[in-house]
């Protein structure tokens, strides 16, 4: 029998633009006993992340390609999640595929302290495509180390304690990187001594200075910050870090102005300024790095995820001329065992490659532009339950509402359990006509790969708008 999405388009009852869209592709053969094997060696020995370990049921995947993956009663699921927002090609690209498998012949591994071909090129690559004079790069394994030792250079680099970040953020789950970090998840290891400062950045749908145009919100977040750096003392900040497009805390656009005027905030008072690009870097939001929508370049730019489509783990920090001259006779205290991993950075140059080949960066800013965005927009137009839509290229947040004239969230902050049931039902929906959302409280963000066709950006919007019927039950 069709699916509820199928249906739809076959009624005509779902957006006009959508009813071509094609169908899922026929789903792999299953296997149930291969699945359960995996499922009980994950769930007797595998410690999860964020997580009641007795509270998950885990989906035992059995493969991926491209914008789908499958489970091993052969459920094929589009994924909108990419992974985490980190499979900006897709899985399984051949050429990536490739290129590991070639570098792993010539040189599986070898120590970060020695000139390796593929850590060059891919370090010499990365510098051609950021923003301004950011042209050494440091290795890391992930995101949250790239934010660890970019904060540890900022504040070597000025001899200064403090950092500033937003309450709205995610940087990461190490010991730096989750005390710069705003959400909920710093609760827990947030112990009041690690030199962070928050601040609240704009966010002019639940502003909380009262704006109600967006000039009118960055004048205030910038007077804001002012008054929060005058209060803190200039002298004792190391650096501000932002990111640049928030990610996981709801894709808020920065509004024309804001970063700018944040870099001569920093300029006035000696502070780095860092952008944090894990999440929207490498042709997310339709550009190579976020920054370059805003014309803006900071001195410190932390990267992961999207720069070798997750295949490999690596990130990142790259480093303006300045700081990197800090170094130049005093020795930087900080390295990995696996900086520049060779495998990781052959992964990093076949994606980079990839990406320039087949305009995936070009394809994501198409796809934004005409099928995402006017897609969510017209979903929020027919449905309660979508208060706002944000975004741009294949970074888009629904922000989903009890009410659109108060702007009540769907659940409340940091739901879990019964108060989440309407979220919960909303994902469940998603995932019973074959796409897998990314929920974050009251919001499900799309994140398709970079690379996802017009038809499966379709059959996505197709299914959201299946799914956005069970969210519009729970509205006043």
């Amino acid at each position: 029998m069709p699916s509820k999405v199928a249906q739809a388009i076959q009624r005509g009852h779902v957006l006009p633009h959508l009813r071509l869209s094609t169908l899922r592709p026929m789903t792999p053969h299953p296997d149930p006993q291969a699945g359960a094997a995996v499922k009980a060696a994950d769930r007797a020995h595998v410690f999860h992340s964020w997580s009641a370990q007795g509270l998950i049921d885990p989906l035992a995947v059995a493969g991926a390609e491209g914008s789908y993956f499958w489970d091993y009663d052969g459920n094929r699921y589009l994924d909108f999640t990419s992974g985490l927002v980190f499979t900006n090609i897709g899985y399984q690209h051949p050429k990536v595929v490739a290129a590991i498998q070639e570098q792993a012949g010539k040189l599986t591994t070898f120590a970060p302290a020695f000139a390796v071909e593929a850590r060059s090129e891919a370090a010499r690559l990365i510098a051609e495509r950021t923003p301004g004079d950011l042209d050494k790069i440091f290795f890391t394994n992930g995101g949250a180390e790239a934010v660890e030792n970019a904060i540890r250079m900022a504040r070597l680099h000025t001899g200064r304690p403090k950092v500033l970040s937003t309450y709205r953020s995610y940087h990461g789950g190490t010991a730096t990187a989750v005390n710069v970090t705003g959400d909920p998840r710093r609760w827990a290891s947030d112990n009041g001594t690690s030199g962070v400062v928050h601040f609240w950045g704009p966010f002019l749908y639940r502003s909380p200075f009262y704006a109600t145009t967006e000039a009118e919100e960055c004048a205030r977040a910038l007077q804001h910050l002012e008054d929060t750096i005058a209060f803190e003392g200039p002298a004792t900040i190391a650096a501000i870090i932002l990111e640049t497009i928030p990610g996981t805390a709801g894709i808020m656009t920065p509004p024309p102005g804001y970063l700018a005027g944040v870099r001569e905030i920093c300029d006035r008072h000696g502070i780095v300024f860092v952008l944090d690009e894990v999440m929207a870097g490498f042709g997310r939001t339709g550009k190579w790095f976020a920054a370059d929508h805003f014309d803006v370049t900071p001195d410190l730019l932390t990267f992961a995820k999207g720069v070798n489509s997750g295949y490999v783990p690596l990130g990142g920090v790259a480093i303006s001329a300045e700081i990197a001259a800090t170094f130049e006779t005093r020795p930087y205290p900080g390295g990995l065992t696996y900086s520049g991993h060779p495998l990781a950075c052959a992964a990093a140059i076949a994606t980079i490659n990839v990406m320039a080949q087949e305009q995936v960066v070009e394809n994501a800013a198409h796809i934004g532009e005409t099928v995402l965005g006017p897609g969510l927009r017209e979903l929020a137009e027919r449905h309660p339950s979508v208060g706002e839509v944000r975004g741009t290229g294949v970074f888009w947040a629904l922000d989903l509402v009890k009410d659109k004239a108060t702007r009540e969230p769907l659940v409340p902050y940091n739901a879990t359990g019964e108060a989440n049931a309407p979220m919960a039902a909303f994902a469940a929906a998603c995932k019973k006509d074959g796409l897998w959302p990314f929920v974050n409280m009251n919001r499900t963000h799309a994140v398709p790969p970079c690379n996802v066709t017009e038809a499966e950006a379709k059959e996505g919007l197709a299914a959201l708008d299946v799914a956005l019927s069970v969210a519009d039950e729970h509205t006043a």
